[in-house]
């Protein structure tokens, strides 16, 4: 999966700084348990049984400190679409719920299952999955010691974004369009195009509701510091065809957000981009 924020710099108090200094990048010991469940997906295919994971109490304690956060980080920057969405798929105060164990609830509730990955996947084998209802996730969690930030995907960042939007009708379309889209795409440049959209609208996307930008996206979702500072970014208005040309930056936050007025508005226009793009 080809986070856009793998490479973000950070310090441990917050400031940007070098990714390579991050402590999940030196901790060798975070390093060997990280890599051991990463490996869990070796051989792994979609719908093929999941691995339980036995999570340590530190691991756990982790989930709780951005848990809280991000719960008290929603209520004041996510978008209405978001908080609905939440509410049908609660995920547990306490403990890390298992990736089998929250894909039998969207199975449920969408037709959405995670499926394993250890890491980044092909950019069409990724998006081509949600075609046909599964979504690369990862076991790994975040390095305790800058809990509220992850240098790439983790399974914190897979519950409290993707889960939340696998759990509602509106937002599992939206992934399915992009996921037939990018399986009809008839060369690399257009499923360049189609990713570049699939970052600013799935995992950046931004609602205006009452004048003020709400996050819908899921890397938005999950990142306490890119909620806080949502007020001060440069929000435009919502253009397919730009975010098509709008590369997203691997170095820091992202400086441009897209807009759009509704959720029906993002499926409006980008079914017109889709439709576009693989006909």
């Amino acid at each position: 999966m080809t986070d856009p924020r793998r490479q973000t710099p950070v310090t441990p108090d917050g400031r940007l700084g070098p990714a390579a200094h991050h402590p999940g990048r030196s901790d060798a010991r975070y390093l060997e348990r990280r890599n051991a469940l990463a490996r869990l997906a070796d051989g792994h295919r979609a719908g093929d049984r999941l691995p339980d994971v036995d999570y340590t109490e530190a691991e756990h304690a982790t989930w709780r400190t951005v848990r809280t956060a991000l719960a008290a980080a929603h209520g004041a920057h996510a978008s209405r679409e978001v908080l609905e969405a939440r509410e049908g798929f609660p995920v547990p105060p306490d403990r890390i719920p298992g990736l089998a164990e929250a894909g039998a609830r969207l199975r449920g509730l969408t037709g959405f299952g995670f499926t394993l990955t250890g890491g980044p996947v092909e950019t069409r084998r990724f998006l081509g999955a949600f075609a046909d209802g599964w979504f690369h996730a990862v076991p790994f969690v975040r390095h305790p010691a800058v809990p509220l930030y992850t240098p790439e995907p983790d399974v914190i960042h897979d519950m409290f974004g993707h889960g939340i939007h696998l759990s509602s009708p509106r937002f599992a379309e939206l992934y399915r369009m992009f996921g037939k889209a990018a399986l009809r795409a008839a060369d690399e440049a257009a499923l360049r195009r189609i990713n570049r959209v699939y970052w600013y609208v799935l995992e950046f996307g931004v609602l205006t509701e009452a004048g003020e930008p709400k996050a819908y996206g899921a890397a938005l979702l999950s990142s306490y510091g890119e909620l806080a500072r949502l007020p001060g970014c440069v929000i435009r208005p919502l253009d397919m065809r730009e975010m098509a040309r709008t590369p997203y930056y691997s170095a820091a936050y992202q400086p441009v957000l897209f807009a759009g007025r509704s959720l029906e508005h993002v499926c409006e226009e980008l079914g017109t981009f889709l439709d576009a793009e693989i006909s």
